[in-house]
This record gives C-alpha cells, sequence and structure tokens, in this order.
C-alpha cells in the first residue's frame, strides 16, 4: 500500500510502498475512504515535543474513517463491507500505531464505531475531531441549559463545539482571529464574535473552552472567564502557556485539560451529523495532496475540516 510516513520534526513527510496490514486476533482490516488533517499534525514539525508520544517512524492520520474490507479471527461485532470510523484514542493510530495516512489501516475491533447509512465517509471523520469537541464542552465543560459559553477559535473543531453548546440549550460567544468565518459563527448562533477572548470578560462568561490554545488564548480564557466560572483547554497550537496563576487562584477558576472523548462521544456526533443538526463544513483534497494540506492549514488557508479522499 501507499503511505505518508513521518520520521522527525524537521524532515518531510516520505511517501513509501508498505505491505498490507493484516489483522490480528479481534482486529479488522479498514480501508481508508477519508482522513482529516487537523492541527495537531502541523505540530508534528513545529514541535519536537510530539516525538515523545510517538512510535517513529510512524504513518500519521488519526481522523479515519473507511471500509471493513478482512475481520481477524474472534471478531463478531463487524462484517465486510461495514462503514466504520475509529476511535483513535484506543489504540493512538498516527502516533503510536499506522494512521490514516496510509491506504489501509489495522485496528481492534473494539475501537470502532459504525457509521450511520445516510452519512457519507468525508463527513464521518468529523466524529472524531466531534468527540472531541463534545467531550470538551459536555463532559470536561458541564455545559448546562441556559449558561453563557465562550468559543475560542472557530475552526472545525471550534465550530463543532460551539454548535454542540448551542444544541445543549447554552448562549455561546466566539473569539476568532480570522474574520472571514464570522459570518458562520452568527449563522451557527453565536450571540457576539470578537476578535479576543478579552473583549468578551463583560459578559461574566460560565465556562470558556479554547479550541486553539495558542498559550495567549489560555491566559485570555483565565482572565476573562467569571469568578468560579470554568475554562477548558483543549486545543494544542503550542504545548506551553504562560497563565497569571493570581486571576486563577483569586477568582476560583477552574482549569481543565481535555484530550479527547469516548466512543458514545463519536456516536453522539454522528447522530447530530444524521439528523442535520450538525453540518460539517469541508475542505477537500486527495491522498496525493496531504503534504500540500498540512502546508495550507499551517498558513491558515483553510476553512473547516481539510479531508483527503481516497
Amino acid at each position: 500500500m501507499k503511505a505518508w510516513r513521518f520520521s522527525n520534526t524537521d524532515a518531510p513527510l516520505e511517501l513509501v510502498e508498505l505491505p498490507n496490514p493484516e489483522p490480528g486476533i479481534g482486529e479488522v482490516l479498514v480501508a481508508v475512504g477519508a482522513c482529516g488533517i487537523c492541527h495537531s499534525d502541523v505540530g508534528l514539525f513545529e514541535d519536537s515535543k510530539w516525538l515523545d508520544m510517538m512510535n517513529l517512524p510512524v504513518v500519521p492520520g488519526h481522523e479515519i474513517a473507511g471500509k471493513v474490507v478482512a475481520l481477524g479471527p474472534e471478531v463478531t461485532t463487524f462484517s465486510k463491507g461495514d462503514r466504520v470510523v475509529v476511535w483513535s484514542i484506543g489504540e493512538l493510530h498516527g502516533y503510536l500505531r499506522d494512521g490514516g495516512f496510509g491506504q489501509y489501516i489495522v485496528a481492534r475491533a473494539e475501537n470502532l464505531v459504525h457509521v450511520p447509512d445516510s452519512v457519507a465517509l468525508e463527513r464521518a471523520v468529523f466524529a472524531e475531531p466531534g468527540m472531541t469537541a463534545h467531550a470538551g464542552v459536555v463532559s470536561a465543560g458541564q455545559v448546562k441549559p441556559g449558561q453563557r459559553v465562550g468559543i475560542i477559535g472557530f475552526g472545525a473543531l471550534g465550530r463543532i463545539g460551539a454548535r454542540v453548546a448551542v444544541l445543549s440549550g447554552a448562549e455561546i460567544y466566539v473569539a476568532e482571529v480570522n474574520e472571514s468565518v464570522w459570518e458562520a459563527a452568527r449563522e451557527i448562533g453565536a450571540r457576539r464574535v470578537v476578535r479576543d477572548v478579552s473583549e468578551l470578560a463583560d459578559l461574566e462568561l460560565d465556562l470558556i473552552v479554547d479550541f486553539a490554545g495558542f498559550g495567549s488564548t489560555t491566559a485570555g480564557a483565565i482572565g476573562a472567564v467569571r469568578e468560579r466560572g470554568r475554562v477548558v483547554l483543549i486545543g494544542m497550537g503550542r504545548l506551553e502557556a504562560t497563565i497569571d496563576t493570581y486571576q486563577l487562584v483569586s477568582k476560583n477558576v477552574t482549569l481543565v485539560g481535555s484530550g479527547g472523548g469516548s466512543k458514545s462521544d463519536m456516536e453522539a456526533v454522528l447522530a447530530w451529523i444524521a439528523s442535520g443538526d450538525i453540518e460539517p463544513v469541508i475542505s477537500p483534497t486527495d491522498f496525493d495532496g496531504i503534504p500540500d494540506g498540512i502546508s495550507r492549514l499551517a498558513k491558515g488557508e483553510v476553512q473547516g475540516r481539510l479531508v483527503a479522499m481516497y
């Protein structure tokens, strides 16, 4: 099979020919139909700290949707032809195990989720970032109807998170430097859209979810949230932040990191995609376009989720 392989932060992706993987006991072979490209993939080339959690060389790509083409022994929950998404946290596909920037992946059956018939694979890819957004807002964020919720970053992940907050009955306010997406934020329910979260401090927000994670954004969230409010950090635009601990302590702010979610989070997002309550915004590319896509994403030239379709 063809695959784009990553070896080091300062080295480009390498197009390689690898043997088709074979499923072992309890595993499934999936032909990748679509794979999302996210800022975590950009981060691999910007910060060597990512190497600490990787088994190199590795095929990146953790937002994977595809079709089951072979079953290993003892697999009873899936059949050939089933359309699935991968709960990548279960095995860290793209980091510890080869991921979706290759034509095939192997995953344990317990780490797969069925895709509803009405959801195309390129839209099903959103179950993985949607899982993270859903968990960040609902589980880590503990959102409640009527709360005022700030969303930092209105990229693919923040867009889903904002929509989850609206569907949960919250009022949402968005901080996003890219003014070209402001109208889209208003269309899904944002009461106000600003460039910097500090501009929302007058609202005494109950919860702020930082989908950008560029250091200054997290510090700004602590400053903007109300006393005894909650800040959830999801984005990893930078792997370090300097925060005002005086504000954190004196305001009794709860700061929580949220690095993913469960299969039930994925299923909830897939159900909302199937019903039309969440409408993914896709910037398509193909297998050959993955390296260029990562470059465009790093330059901020992509709206919605960049999805490679095979």
